[in-house]
């Protein structure tokens, strides 16, 4: 029998720990949803901040109990959730501190396969490639330059309220989870965020140690390239390799959505191409004519479906940045700002302009609800 310290032991352990994870972190999860636990950490701090938890989640729409009865939430609801927190705490930075009760435990199977990978590098890609088990509305995509890593969240749920909030979130938890994997002596060359600049800017500075640049177009960590070669220490092949079949038995049974994979493959930075929809088939190994037919069967097509897409983005840029519409123009690859203009008055019946003045009269100083999180949903 194996001492206590030996190698056998520890792998025993680790192994014994993998089949402990909750069903509700090891099942995949409908599309528009992610799992329960950034909501139980919004239920941790409003009580640490003498916030009434229930009165919070009546008017988000959900029960403070539901993760005891339901695995997943809706990104819509999440959204919701943390802009009325943030509203009601009247803390600019509350993404930033769901984000920062994360842990690798947090991310189910995802976590184990990051913590028994070989290299930083090697938990990134993991990351990567099975970020669908936990969140059925954003992606995460890797870029590797010479010098720098960017490492980037980015929502394609076009419904989701709260994006920006998503967005500081996600950065937060995955700056948590690289630190508890190789150690905090390091920290990322500098964070971009897609939100306004919030009246103070320190819990941002201080919790990343790292210059933090606001009204960017997406949600961004700049990471040293050295950082992908460091080792995990403790990683172990044998329940790496576990953990690797549970996930692919996961993801077997439970195949991508067709609408949720092309929306993913539009929002990755290799596919640019918002109206080529002979790219995205090619991308995803059908041919275009087959694609056609199955979005037809589900009452769709390939340019609505491009079109909410953008939509989406559009609406996330003009709220919650004071990015111009040049720019959003071309971040959503329009020929011109005009063609966006046009493009918007068709899908909203207004102008961008006229959009935002809307949802935020005054766009050229953000009011509270608009700087704290960007969702105004607490305005409505």
């Amino acid at each position: 029998m194996p001492s206590s310290d030996s190698p056998e032991h520890s792998q025993s352990t680790r192994l014994a720990e993998i089949d402990k994870i909750p069903c509700r972190l090891v099942h995949p999860i409908p599309l528009g949803f992610v799992h329960f636990c950034a909501v139980q950490a919004i239920h941790e701090i409003l009580i640490e901040r003498d916030v009434d938890p229930k009165f919070i989640f009546q008017k988000a729409g959900i029960s403070t109990q539901f993760w005891e009865n339901f695995d997943v939430v809706p990104l819509t609801v999440l959204g919701r959730l943390t802009a009325l927190a943030a509203d009601h705490t009247r803390c600019s930075h509350f993404g930033l501190l769901v984000g920062q009760r994360a842990t690798l435990a947090s991310l189910g199977v995802i976590g184990a396969l990051m913590r028994n990978s070989e290299t930083v590098g090697d938990a990134l890609r993991a990351l990567v490639r099975h970020h669908g088990i936990l969140n059925r509305g954003a992606v995460v995509e890797m870029l590797s330059g010479d010098h720098i890593v960017a490492v980037s969240y980015v929502p394609y749920e076009p419904d989701a309220e709260g994006a920006a909030l998503h967005c500081e979130r996600a950065l937060a938890a995955l700056t948590k989870v690289l630190w508890s994997l190789c150690g905090s002596d390091w920290t990322p060359e500098a964070v971009l965020l897609p939100r306004l600049q919030p009246p103070d800017t320190t819990p941002y500075t201080g919790f990343f140690r790292a210059p933090v640049q606001f009204e960017q177009e997406t949600a961004t960590l700049l990471l040293p390239s050295w950082l992908l070669t460091r080792s995990i220490e403790g990683a172990e092949p044998r329940v790496r390799t576990v953990v690797e079949r549970r996930i692919r038995q996961i993801e077997d049974e439970y195949p991508p959505d067709l609408i949720d994979e092309i929306r993913r493959r539009m929002r990755t930075a290799g596919i640019r191409m918002w109206t080529n929809a002979k790219q995205v088939a090619r991308q995803m190994e059908i041919n275009r004519r087959t694609l056609s037919r199955r979005l037809k069967a589900e009452g769709t097509s390939f340019r609505l479906v491009a079109s909410q897409l953008r939509l989406g983005i559009a609406k996330q840029l003009l709220a919650d940045t004071n990015m111009s519409l040049a720019l959003i123009s071309a971040a959503l690859e329009f020929s011109e700002p005009a063609a966006f203009t046009h493009a918007f008055r068709r899908w909203t019946g207004t102008t961008p302009s006229a959009w935002r003045k809307e949802r935020r009269p005054d766009h050229a100083t953000p009011g509270p609800s608009a700087a704290w999180g960007g969702s105004g949903v607490a305005d409505r």
